[in-house]
């Protein structure tokens, strides 16, 4: 019941945002997560926001260019990534959980709903 979109191909610099769409859980409560996969490697956390105004965390690798944000009313959680590197090229997807304990944040195990992938290219 996840379902990722915006990906696209753009220039080393540049900006995008990839969102994803939610239906059939009951949004506020739920942590939303950003990973990133290229092949042949494992899946990579990203961003992660969790549920009823509980607090955002990112990768070293993104923080201070990617931006993860949730709307409960419209079931969305958007990935706005600034300033884009060629290291940055990946399927992005969106991850779902009704309960996420602290240190399992950024592990991909622990996200029960996952959105079928969005891929983002960034040229050079």
């Amino acid at each position: 019941q996840l379902q990722a979109s915006g990906g696209g191909l753009v220039q080393v610099g540049d900006s995008l945002r990839v969102s994803c769409a939610a239906s059939g859980l009951t949004f506020r409560s739920y942590t939303l997560a950003w990973f990133r996969q290229v092949p042949g490697k494992e899946r990579e956390f990203v961003a992660v926001t969790r549920g009823n105004g509980g607090s955002v965390a990112y990768s070293d690798s993104v923080k201070g260019r990617f931006a993860i944000s949730r709307d409960d009313a419209k079931n969305t959680v958007n990935l706005q990534m600034n300033n884009l590197k060629p290291e940055d090229t990946a399927v992005y997807y969106c991850a779902a959980s009704r309960s996420v304990i602290l240190s399992s944040l950024a592990r991909d195990q622990a996200y029960a709903y996952w959105g079928q992938g969005t891929q983002v290219t960034v040229s050079s």
